[in-house]
């Protein structure tokens, strides 16, 4: 059943994709634990481990976009993954979201609906996302 599995959301709402995340895993039953990053921020451990558990790199988990990555001069590939995760931890947008954590893995969930390859259960159906993308039939079944 869905309240037995641990999901944490690593969120931000003013972010439709983030948003979107967080819809479909409360429509699947699932009540998680919903972390703020932007105002919580972030640890060197906690990101070291979450990028490992995702399998991603400092680089690739970096938010370009409507960020300041580019005014830091993150954008250049010779800084390395030491300076990235420092100035994550400085400037929390730096991380792209969301990340969920579930007992199936770990996860940066672009597109959104990637977050159900990490739950137990499809939400019913149907549902969309913000932007009108069925993502679920009426039939309770994954489109797409």
């Amino acid at each position: 059943m869905a309240e037995d599995m641990k999901v944490v959301i690593h969120h931000n709402p003013d972010c439709g994709t983030s948003r979107n995340a967080l819809a479909i895993i409360e429509a699947a039953g699932y009540r998680p634990t919903v972390i703020e990053y932007l105002t919580t921020g972030w640890t060197k451990p906690q990101l070291e481990g979450l990028f490992a558990a995702a399998g991603l790199t400092p680089r690739e988990a970096l938010r370009t976009s409507k960020s300041p990555a580019a005014e830091l001069g993150l954008l250049d590939p010779a800084v390395d993954g030491e300076a990235l995760l420092d100035a994550m931890i400085a400037h929390p947008v730096l991380v792209n979201r969301p990340i969920v954590c579930t007992a199936k893995g770990v996860r940066l969930c672009r597109p959104s609906e990637a977050v159900l390859d990490l739950l137990d259960g499809l939400p019913p159906g149907p549902m969309a996302k913000e932007d009108g993308q069925l993502l679920i039939d009426a039939e309770g079944k994954r489109v797409g």
